[in-house]
């Protein structure tokens, strides 16, 4: 989910808005203003009414910030990378980059975000109460019952035990915990959300066919989109469970063709892009630092009359927009990072930030396409409880002696 207007940092993460909230602004603004306060609370005129729509909705969006915030500082306290909280049109996503290592981390993430609504909730009618008391003004109290309901529903409603609810999170943590296998577990989650998803829809259109009309259309809504994602996450869980184990240095391309960011775009397709069936071109300073990264995209966007004025610095991606890796990182954990201005790519550098080798979509392609041709697995042990414990080596593992030998005889052929 893209953040179309940035709103700064809260808390160190990153928040921004998607376009698409708006609509959900108008939607309650006007539910709110046209609606629910005339009714409720008559005797104001019609701008008394739109202004405490308004405020309702902005300290409902500030809310769902809260929710997203809870998650994302839980998050970072258990050392997961959190890339941003983008606020849109059916509420927030706060954007992790790993994933929780335990059981307990991953419920401890998840029950946060329902634990901070229910909270906004109790403190809405706090102030709700306080407000009718001091200013007698129904009107004003009315915003902050209005505040304290939906934040609890919001509560239950992410309880609900279907990914990507938080509910979801919940089952998945117990579930590993159990089991001792995190994909199991995933799984479980991702397909009882999809369950969901679809008995939303499906009460939706019933909704629509009895005459309730835009309330079972918001259902259908929600549905699909639960399904989506619930489906979506099901892929990557087994996407991450097939490329389990494997470094960034087993998949990375070495030795990629590189240019240097003074070169011109003439030059570039001169030297390289005409002769080589390349579309990823990194930039290195004369030190061998990585400076930026050129695609055939960005190159075909230049125009023919400026390519030979056009310098390859001018239209890279930046190095800090670009994802960077080591060698030995799991691959798992650079996927997530793999997207921004570098058009899926990433680049591997070493400790001093020398390039030694490029990940492109296609290199991610041939490994999925090859994981289930691995003769033996590799990863002796338990898949689950903590994924970041290294293999242990037995001196006595027939396999491990083979695997051995087998590096060291390619050793020697390489020499």
């Amino acid at each position: 989910m893209r953040s179309s207007i940035p709103l700064g940092r809260v808390a160190g993460v990153r928040v921004g808005l998607n376009i698409s909230v708006l609509v959900i602004v108008v939607i309650l603004v006007a539910g709110l203003a046209f609606g629910r306060f005339p009714v409720v609370f008559p005797g104001h005129s019609p701008a008394v009414y739109l202004l405490a729509g308004l405020v309702a909705a902005v300290l409902f969006m500030a809310s769902l910030l809260a929710h997203e915030l809870a998650h994302a500082v839980t998050a970072r306290r258990h050392g997961i990378e959190v890339s941003q909280i983008t606020l849109w049109l059916l509420g927030g996503v706060a954007e992790l980059r790993g994933e929780p290592r335990t059981p307990g981390a991953d419920l401890k993430i998840a029950v946060v975000g329902p634990l901070t609504s229910l909270l906004a909730g109790v403190v809405s009618a706090a102030v709700a109460v306080l407000a009718g008391a001091v200013t007698g003004v129904p009107l004003l109290a009315g915003i902050f019952w209005y505040l304290a309901g939906v934040n609890v529903l919001l509560a239950i409603f992410n309880l609900v035990p279907a990914a990507p609810l938080d509910g979801g999170r919940v089952l998945r943590a117990a579930l590993w915990a159990r089991w001792g296998d995190r994909t199991r577990a995933a799984v479980v989650a991702a397909r009882a959300g999809r369950v969901f998803g679809y008995a939303l829809i499906a009460l939706g259109f019933l909704q629509v066919v009895t005459g309730l009309g835009f309330q079972g259309l918001w259902l259908a809504l929600i549905g699909l989109f639960l399904v989506n994602a619930a489906t979506a996450e099901e892929q990557q869980t087994q996407l991450g469970s097939a490329l389990y184990g494997l470094r960034v240095g087993d998949v990375m391309s070495g030795r990629p063709v590189t240019a240097h960011p003074e070169e011109t775009v003439a030059g570039l397709i001169d030297r390289v892009v005409m002769r080589h069936r390349l579309s990823t071109y990194p930039l290195v300073d004369r030190l061998g630092v990585f400076t930026g990264l050129v695609t055939l995209n960005r190159i075909r966007r230049v125009p023919p009359e400026a390519r030979a004025t056009t310098r390859l610095g001018d239209i890279a991606c930046p190095p800090h927009e670009v994802p960077q890796a080591r060698p030995d990182e799991p691959l798992t954990d650079l996927l997530g990072r793999m997207d921004g201005c570098a058009d899926g790519r990433a680049v591997v550098l070493d400790p001093d930030g020398h390039l030694v080798g490029l990940i492109t979509p296609s290199d991610i392609s041939r490994v999925v396409a090859t994981a289930g041709l691995r003769a033996t697995d590799p990863y002796l042990g338990p898949r689950g409880a903590d994924v970041a414990v290294p293999h242990q080596r037995r001196e006595d593992d027939p396999r491990q002696r083979r695997d051995d030998d087998a590096r060291v005889r390619h050793h020697h052929d390489a020499t």
